[in-house]
């Protein structure tokens, strides 16, 4: 996440997740289908028991199809799909063909392996699908109707949404996934990037990769491409959450892991800190003071550090000394990140400036 995405004072508004805006749309093309006419809004029961009404942005109502739309509203949430429109078409299907699910426009397709559904499939994730089964097949057995239906799921202007998501990396091609366990989108929970973290890895997996680089920006991604070759699936935006990745690679791992960030993020993984966004976890300057001190650094040097206000400040100091403190700092967030996967795969940490210069590193694995 990006530190310029300050989250508001005060009590934040929940939002609802493309799944449950999803969900809603599918109940009221399906009602408006079998009844013959819309309502205004439509009401569903979320997995934790909450009963969210939507209002409807439009409908239409032809031979044998049913469109609803529904407006994300994602709270105050900083989420890239807030204002979206989320379109469904209910259609009749083949006696015998059970509920089934198609990706209209602005909707991805799932191209490879690893993600929770299986490729050629709409980037439908299992949660909004159960939600959308289960409403259709209440519905119908609410008229004595066998749940024979297709639904058709759009977003206009989903694809171009898409780029702003890592849905091209996780190989869902053509717009946005619908997505969703809980139905509720709580603010600056981050769980979508989190969740994009996990599938980044068992595409990975999946597809053979061996070797990642998480990154914790656009420098240090293009510094590690150049300095691997590495694209695609092998890249991970791992943004500010080194707790949402690593862990995650405990169960799920791979030969190596590459971390890749700028100075002041990895010496506040060095320092032992799992979120590194500004707004939850601050730099200890008197610690950073204290390895310029361990490498030698004079008072003076030391003293200036401890009064620093940024990490560049205190590398800058290190660098007129010719201190290596690049280096000690890779090498303690390499201890960390190791301690957090419990061993058992090589990890790596490469430390650039702000130009995307490689200034520190540190490798190896449980053996050192």
């Amino acid at each position: 996440m990006n530190d310029d995405l300050f989250k508001p004072a005060g009590k934040l508004r929940y939002g609802w997740t493309t799944g449950a805006c999803a969900t809603a749309a599918t109940k009221a093309a399906l009602l408006a289908l079998l009844q013959g006419h819309f309502e205004n809004d439509v009401t569903i029961s979320l997995p934790g028991g909450q009963e969210p009404i939507f209002i409807l942005s439009r409908h239409s109502l032809e031979a044998g199809q049913a469109s609803a739309g529904i407006i994300k509203d994602a709270g105050d949430d900083p989420d890239v799909t807030h204002g979206a429109e989320i379109i469904v078409t209910v259609r009749q299907g083949h006696v015998g063909s059970g509920i089934t699910f198609v990706a209209g426009p602005g909707v991805g397709t799932v191209t490879l392996p690893g993600l929770p559904v299986p490729v050629g499939e709409p980037a439908i994730n299992p949660a909004p699908r159960k939600m959308m089964t289960e409403v259709a097949k209440a519905v119908a057995a609410s008229f004595g109707k066998p749940p024979d239906f297709e639904i058709s799921i759009a977003i206009p202007g989903g694809e171009k949404l898409a780029e702003k998501t890592m849905n091209g990396r996780l190989g869902i091609i053509g717009g946005l996934s619908i997505l969703g366990t809980t139905g509720i989108v709580r603010p600056y929970s981050c769980s979508a990037w989190i969740h994009s973290i996990h599938s980044g890895i068992d595409v990975a997996r999946a597809t053979g990769i061996t070797h990642i680089a998480a990154t914790t920006g656009s420098t240090s991604e293009t510094a590690i491409k150049a300095l691997y070759g590495l694209t695609g699936s092998a890249l991970i935006d791992m943004g500010d959450f080194a707790g949402g990745l690593l862990k995650y690679l405990r169960h799920h791992r791979v030969e190596k892991l590459t971390l890749a960030g700028g100075f002041g993020k990895l010496t506040k993984l060095a320092q032992g800190n799992m979120d590194l966004h500004s707004d939850r976890s601050q730099l200890d300057f008197n610690k950073l003071a204290a390895c310029l001190k361990d490498l030698g650094g004079g008072e003076k040097c030391v003293a200036d550090a401890k009064k620093a206000t940024t990490a560049m400040a205190v590398l800058d100091l290190a660098r007129t000394q010719g201190l290596p403190l690049a280096d000690l700092i890779a090498r303690r967030a390499h201890d960390v990140a190791l301690s957090a996967v419990d061993g058992g795969l090589s990890v790596e940490v490469c430390v650039f400036d702000r130009g995307g210069q490689l200034v520190g590193r540190a490798e190896g694995d449980a053996d050192g």
